[in-house]
């Protein structure tokens, strides 16, 4: 197995980073809005017959959707800044555009 280089490993680090604030982030986010939005907490064991299947899949779609477009924004967005910011020129399998 060949060594990754230095700038491709540090890439993946500070995406890795990032992801997880993000993912942080986007989950205190959409508890709040969850919450303000329907009055009530989000379910915390959507498998519990004391859930109901609407409020299970909504909770489950939400973030689904949310998180991972959150991820995705973020880590773009610090692999943009990383190579702007002179760090790597580029990193072979990573395309920001």
């Amino acid at each position: 197995m060949a060594k990754k280089r230095n700038g491709e490993f540090a890439a993946q680090v500070v995406g890795g980073v990032t992801a997880l604030a993000a993912a942080y982030v986007a989950r205190k986010a959409l508890t709040f809005a969850w919450t303000q939005a329907t009055g009530k907490a989000p379910p915390t064991e959507p498998e519990s017959p004391d859930v109901s299947l609407s409020e299970a899949l909504g909770w489950a779609v939400v973030t689904g959707i949310g998180m991972e477009v959150t991820r995705v924004l973020a880590v773009r967005a610090a692999y943009r800044r990383f190579f702007d910011a002179g760090h790597q020129s580029g990193v072979v399998g990573i395309d920001v555009d």
